[in-house]
């Protein structure tokens, strides 16, 4: 079982001309918000160099098969010549050109390339993972500056009601028909109206600061998200698609299986090695020989095996390999407790999601139940039989209902994206991201697989991720009104939101 936003993100509401274009020119949507992370978010542009350098392992461990060409050369000078040796010329000049041909060296140049070429898929699943988790951390500061946007709507409505209220108490109190603990009571709860306004204010800050960060840009006029593709429908089903697909999980295996290699590796010291070499030699006595029958100059060559055959090293081999098979034990350690995070991680994050859709509906039948209320006690204290202290909670509760909702809304797709995220279905080629072509480890691992040039060089790194340094520090000013099920009136038709028609639900 495989899902894909992909599919999902391309039809219908979720890629329609009116999802992507509507609102004004500068709103941003959720898809935009992941392309620029993509782009230039220093995490995975980060990881990208991170790859590009274990691609370098296979042409490392290739180098050490193939032949090589050494040079030396050297001018002495005798400053003291004995009198007695007439061969022993005043300076001398000589030249060296080595080949060795590996020929045999017991395996490790094989397993080392094999070794090298498994991290390089485990590298390739871990920058899968990276993105995975760099779209979940875009999803949740998206979502979060949603999320505080409505709540500092909410409070700012409901502080401008209470200054309504306190007005209203304070002009019945002249004339008598309130007493100075109703105007009391007023007064407390829009202070501490004004001082839940304040956190919220910061907290919106707060989350904007964080979508910088994430993102690059400052959010402005952030559209609703798409909907999300249909999820598991139980935890063990998501369990099971988590553990074939998860790209942490499939790193951590891949890399699990190059400690095999490196095992095999060290069993390689201990063997013995052949290699052809062949050398040529040049030397010039530069005119300070003045023997007959002695040439000034001369070249020689010599070809032949080499073969090495190691006999006691001092343990050394052995350690070599106890220590590759510790090592390769730590690794399966390490797998096992990955598909232990993953489980858990999957069966979290289903929990919060179904969670969050319970709390959908119940608030939002607590917000309907709560706007009549509110009206009912407003209207029964115009005629005596409810206090303002009545129309105070009233209107809190009221407040408290439309917070959970659209903290519900909130959860319930994070936790959606986190759970497709887990089961290894939100990188880049799931989500069918546009903006430009996707990044293509597999494009430079095969430019430098095979390269031989000790010359060669990409030249000097420039970075790739954009700079955050000039970004306006942010502020709590709300420019998007609220959703019309937060913000209706009581006295709507019947056709109201509820849990399985909301747009986080879909």
């Amino acid at each position: 079982m495989r899902l894909h936003l992909t599919s999902s993100l391309t039809s219908g509401v979720l890629i329609g001309s009116a999802l992507l274009l509507a609102g004004s020119a500068s709103a941003e949507t959720l898809r935009e918000a992941m392309v620029r992370a993509y782009q230039s978010n220093p995490t995975i542009t980060g990881q990208r160099a991170a790859q590009r350098a274990t691609d370098e392992n296979v042409p490392i461990a290739r180098s050490s098969g193939l032949p090589s060409l050494q040079s030396t050369g050297q001018i002495i000078d005798n400053i003291v010549v004995a009198n007695n040796n007439f061969l022993n010329p005043e300076r001398v000049g000589t030249g060296s050109l080595q080949l060795s041909v590996p020929l045999y060296q017991g395996g490790a140049v094989k397993n080392a390339v094999r070794a090298a070429e498994t991290r390089v898929d485990a590298g390739r699943a871990q920058l899968r993972g990276v993105e995975a988790n760099l779209f979940t951390n875009v999803v949740a500061a998206y979502m979060n500056v949603i999320r505080d946007e409505a709540i500092v709507n909410l409070n700012t409505r409901n502080v401008n009601v209470l200054e309504t209220n306190l007005r209203a108490s304070r002009d019945r109190f002249q004339v008598g028909d309130l007493t100075r603990t109703d105007v009391a009571q007023s007064e407390a709860r829009l202070a501490q109206a004004r001082a839940q306004l304040q956190s919220a204010q910061a907290n919106l800050i707060s989350s904007r600061e964080n979508y910088v960060n994430i993102v690059g840009v400052a959010p402005v006029g952030l559209e609703q998200p798409p909907a999300l593709p249909a999820l598991p429908g139980s935890p063990n089903a998501a369990v099971a698609v988590a553990l074939d697909q998860n790209p942490q999980l499939i790193a951590a295996r891949r890399a699990a299986d190059a400690t095999r290699y490196d095992i095999n590796v060290a069993r390689a010291n201990r063997l013995p090695r052949v290699a052809a070499v062949s050398s040529g030699n040049y030397f010039n006595y530069l005119g300070s020989l003045n023997v007959p029958n002695v040439p000034a100059s001369g070249v020689n060559a010599t070809v032949g095996v080499q073969l090495s055959m190691p006999l006691f090293q001092g343990g050394r081999p052995a350690a070599q390999v106890r220590q590759a098979e510790a090592l390769r034990g730590q690794a399966l350690e390490n797998t096992t407790a990955t598909e232990r995070q993953i489980v858990a991680q999957v069966r979290s994050a289903y929990a919060v999601w179904q969670s969050s859709q319970e709390v959908i509906a119940s608030a939002e039948s607590a917000v309907r139940a709560n706007s009549l209320s509110l009206e009912g006690v407003r209207a029964e204290n115009s005629v005596g039989t409810r206090t303002v202290l009545d129309i105070l909670n009233a209107e809190q509760e009221l407040l408290n209902s439309q917070v959970t909702l659209v903290t519900a809304r909130r959860d319930a797709y994070v936790a959606g994206f986190a759970l497709i995220a887990a089961m290894g279905n939100a990188e880049a080629r799931d989500l069918g991201l546009d903006g430009g072509s996707l990044y293509d480890p597999v494009a430079n691992y095969k430019r430098v697989r095979n390269k031989i040039n000790d010359w060669d060089g990409d030249g000097e790194p420039v970075p790739v991720a954009t700079t955050t340094a000039g970004t306006p520090a942010q502020t709590a000013a709300i420019t998007r009104p609220l959703d019309a099920d937060v913000n209706a009136p009581v006295d709507r038709s019947p056709a109201l939101t509820t849990g399985t028609s909301a747009p986080s639900r879909q």
